[in-house]
């Protein structure tokens, strides 16, 4: 176990060293049930593990630097599943916060959520609330829990803001540009994804961070959820490093 500790720590160290690290890694965890059903298993129990991954990921991101985490939890889409299925997520989200609210405490992490929160059930709001108040004033990094999120309900959402605003007198149309319609969004106090990282193989954002999204490198990894631990989380970022962010750009301007 030391050596592989050792090894660990290795790894990050050349990592940091070989290039820049993601300031904003976000991810899409995907494959949670069709990982189970691979083996034969309910897909309850590919979100049990899935939670394992979180953790994992969760630590090595703070090892490494990393500003902030996004994870997209649970989509608005998701609460169309099976009520069972819903339920289940509900009570594994209630005991993962309940679990994790110490340990993110302790590791100086702090835990927020952006999304569409008043679906949310009674008692999930509770044990959200408690971790968050609880980690309030954590400083090493922020983890970001997309919780009944979608990118058009969180657009949409803006432009309803935008609208009250601009309607109250509190702001003017020749105002309005792509940094205060930002902060509108649900993520205002959260820069844009350096690098959105998607498990399971498919090639779609599914309806996540749709503006933020704009400039990010994109990663697809071939594994499901369950199977992402750290290694596939240092391989998607020396992929990161590799890559040449120009944002609209020639290469020549960034050299200058």
């Amino acid at each position: 176990m030391k050596s592989l500790e050792i090894k660990d720590k290795a790894t990050q160290e050349k990592l940091k060293q070989s290039g820049e690290i993601p300031k904003h890694i976000a991810i899409i965890m995907d494959g949670n049930g069709r990982w189970a059903k691979k083996l034969g298993y309910s897909r309850v129990f590919g979100h049990k593990e899935g939670v394992n991954s979180v953790r994992d990921i969760v630590e090595a991101c703070g090892q490494l630097g990393v500003k902030f985490l996004t994870l997209y939890t649970f989509s608005t889409e998701n609460w169309k599943r099976p009520r069972s299925e819903v339920t289940v997520l509900m009570k594994l989200l209630i005991k993962g916060l309940r679990d994790e609210a110490d340990r993110l405490h302790k590791n100086n992490i702090k835990l927020i959520a952006t999304g569409n929160l008043d679906k949310l059930p009674i008692r999930v709001h509770e044990e959200l609330n408690d971790a968050m108040e609880k980690t309030k004033d954590n400083k090493k990094m922020t983890l970001n829990l997309a919780l009944s999120y979608s990118g058009r309900w969180d657009i949409i959402n803006a432009v309803k803001n935008l609208y009250r605003d601009c309607k109250d007198d509190k702001i003017k149309y020749d105002d309005i540009d792509e940094k205060l319609f930002s902060d509108y969004l649900v993520t205002k106090n959260i820069p844009d994804p350096d690098l959105m990282i998607r498990t399971g193989g498919e090639y779609r954002i599914s309806n996540f961070l749709l503006w933020q999204l704009a400039y990010t490198e994109i990663y697809i990894e071939n594994i499901f959820w369950p199977q992402f631990r750290r290694e596939s989380l240092y391989k998607a970022i020396e992929v990161y490093q590799t890559r040449e962010r120009r944002f609209g750009m020639v290469s020549e301007q960034l050299k200058k």
